[in-house]
């Protein structure tokens, strides 16, 4: 077993370094399901649900930019309830109009340079906002941008079992194992 020791001072962050290194290994993870397709099969349904491969990077790319801007922005005001809503959200898990798998991967890589670029700008990750008023999350609650990462990685990680079930329905590729 090989020990890895970093030294801490005033310009390394761990647990930054930490959060980030740990969600691009997800990122990772969900790319690793689209190795070797083609764009017909990464859009291909292959489970009774309408997700597919290129879609799932979509929405992922789509949900980190989000919570990027939460972590400086704050919440933004969004009506649930409104068909405009649930059709955008719907669409972060299709391609769209001259949208390409290519145009997505490469969106997600952006995505992810300019997460970890800005998350190593901050000061700190205790930089909190109150969670936009929404039915899936608690009145009055707040979160740092610390929860917020974690939240990335549980979403990320989530949809990488998602892209592990898809990838093997339609060819039978295994991510891990």
């Amino acid at each position: 077993m090989t020990t890895v020791t970093i030294e801490t001072n005033d310009t390394v962050d761990v647990e930054r370094e930490a959060l980030l290194s740990f969600l691009a290994q997800q990122r990772e993870f969900l790319l690793t399901t689209l190795e070797g397709l083609d764009q017909e099969q990464a859009t291909q349904r292959t489970t009774a649900s309408a997700l597919n491969l290129a879609g799932l990077v979509k929405h992922v790319s789509a949900t980190e930019r989000g919570w990027t801007r939460f972590i400086e922005d704050g919440p933004e005001e969004v009506d649930y309830e409104a068909p405009e809503t649930h059709e955008h959200h719907e669409n972060t898990f299709r391609l769209v109009g001259e949208e390409s798998l290519e145009s997505v991967l490469a969106d997600y890589a952006e995505t992810a340079r300019a997460t970890e670029e800005y998350v190593r700008s901050l000061p700190n990750l205790e930089v909190a906002h109150k969670l936009p008023d929404a039915p899936w999350f608690p009145a009055d609650a707040s979160w740092t941008a610390r929860e917020v990462l974690l939240h990335l990685l549980r979403e990320t990680a989530q949809h990488c079992g998602h892209a592990d079930i898809i990838r093997e329905s339609l060819d039978g590729q295994k991510t891990m194992g």
